[in-house]
Formats: C-alpha cells, sequence, structure tokens
C-alpha cells in the first residue's frame, strides 16, 4: 500500500485555511497514485485549548472528508477536534475512498501538562480498521508515551499511526519512542507530525515511516512536504517467522502483578 504523510504547516485557529490546505495535499496525494493519506493531530485548527474555535461539528467534518474522500478516489486520515457537550474531543478519523467513515478514535491520553485533559474527554477504546489489507490503529501524540495500548493494538494492527503536534524541543523523545513503538511491536509505526508555529511553539514535523524492526524508511525532513512510501505486509511476515516477540510475552503474569497491592517483597 503507498502510503502519504502530509507534514504541513497548520494555521493557528483558522478552519477554513487549512480545510483549503488539507484539500490540495489531498489532490496533490491522489495524483502521486497514494492510497491513504495521513494528516496532523488537530489539523484544522493547531493544538489549541480554545473549544469556543471548534465550530464544526463532527458530521460536518466527516461529510467533507468523505466528499474529498470520494472526488479524489482515496482513503484519507485525519486529526480533528470538535465540541461534545461544554468540552471537546481530540479525534482521529479515517475515511475510505468510497467515503465511508473507517473509525473514529479519540485519543485516550490528553497531554495533561498543558492542560488537554481539562478542556477534552478522554477516550476509552483502542480502535483498528481495515484498507487494503492492511489493519491500521490510529493513537494521538501523547498517547506515543503510553506503550500499553500499543501491545494491545498490535494483535490486529499491521500498521499503527501517531498524528502529533510534537514540539521541536521534545524532538528526541519523538524519535526514540516511535522506533521503540516498532520494535517492540514488529509492526510499522507511522509517526505524522506538523511543522511551524502554533501559539508560541516551535513544530520540526520528522515524521516517519518506521519498519518492523525500528528502521526509519524515509528521508526525515524539517518542512512542509508529503512523504510518501510504500509498504509491504511481507516484511512483518518475515521478521515474526525468523523472531517471534509476542508469543514469549506473559499477559497474565503481568496482569496479576499489575492488580497486586504490593508487587515488592
Amino acid at each position: 500500500m503507498i502510503i502519504g504523510i502530509a507534514q504541513i504547516d497548520i494555521v493557528w485557529e483558522n478552519i477554513n485555511k487549512n480545510m483549503k490546505k488539507v484539500e490540495e495535499f489531498i489532490e496533490r496525494a491522489s495524483k502521486n497514485k497514494v492510497d491513504l493519506i495521513l494528516f496532523p493531530e488537530m489539523a484544522l485548527t493547531g493544538f489549541t485549548m480554545n473549544i469556543n474555535k471548534l465550530v464544526l461539528s463532527e458530521d460536518e467534518i466527516i461529510k467533507w472528508i468523505g466528499k474529498n474522500a470520494k472526488d479524489n478516489n482515496i482513503n484519507i486520515g485525519i486529526g480533528v477536534a470538535v465540541k461534545s457537550d461544554k468540552m471537546g474531543s481530540n479525534k482521529y478519523i479515517i475515511m475510505s475512498r468510497e467515503g465511508k467513515c473507517l473509525t473514529k478514535y479519540t485519543k485516550i491520553h490528553p497531554f495533561s501538562y498543558s492542560g488537554e485533559d481539562d478542556k477534552y474527554h478522554k477516550g476509552d477504546k483502542i480502535l483498528t480498521c481495515e484498507i487494503d489489507g492492511f489493519k491500521i490503529a490510529p493513537f494521538i501524540c501523547y498517547d506515543l508515551r503510553f506503550p500499553e495500548i500499543f501491545q494491545i493494538a498490535s494483535k490486529e494492527a499491521q500498521i499503527i499511526t501517531i498524528a502529533a503536534n510534537w514540539p521541536k524541543e521534545r524532538e528526541k523523545h519523538w524519535i526514540t519512542l516511535l522506533k521503540a513503538r516498532a520494535i517492540e511491536n514488529q509492526c510499522y509505526i507511522i509517526g505524522i507530525n506538523r511543522v511551524g508555529i502554533g501559539n508560541d511553539l516551535h513544530y520540526n514535523g520528522k515524521s516517519v515511516f518506521i519498519s518492523p524492526d525500528g528502521n526509519i524508511l524515509n528521508e526525515v525532513i524539517e518542512k512542509e512536504t508529503l512523504i510518501i512510501k510504500e509498504l509491504k505486509i511481507d516484511m512483518i511476515r518475515a521478521i515474526k517467522e525468523q523472531f517471534d516477540i509476542k508469543k514469549d510475552r506473559r499477559e497474565d503474569l503481568y496482569e496479576a502483578i499489575s492488580n497486586c497491592n504490593s508487587i515488592l517483597h
């Protein structure tokens, strides 16, 4: 499957300008025969805590993405923030090339350091969808620091995506954790980050495709660009045939230890 990462410069809290940019990248990806294009977290607003700026409903966004998917014959994954009750929801939506919603993931771990947990609901489900023979599980930004959910997702998923607004100052963590998640789970990891300035924070992209054995597969770039790579499921099979980590996991033991009041003796 040919996948494109849309490493875009998100215009701060300007939905109309960002929608236009997203449409331009979708058209560009379609012309380059991309099967699935992936956009960063909160691609229409930037990482805003201003819930009043979330003027589009989830249904309106899904209708818009679906039309672009059908018009360009391409699958689309995009991070969006929508208002939900008095709070917001930080979501990752994946649409099929037929305009059908394949999954709507809600970020499980809001970033408490920035107060996101006070503004946005916490998700409670790990979701997957299937595109062209690959099962895909989406996560969002801060989720990357919690390896337990990746172990659960990789029981089914061959591709795990992490859409982010990950600032330059924590770049080393970004690359290190993405590689670790790939090695631990023996699946493809795709990190989709933004570039530019948002709310006085500097974002430098460094979006990556990482192989199931932890190798970065693309040139790492710090500018707005479309990064395209073909991923093959055979690589996952070959690695697991040679060295299957999953078969040695002791999940019953891990659960027993985690449920125990005292694990140190």
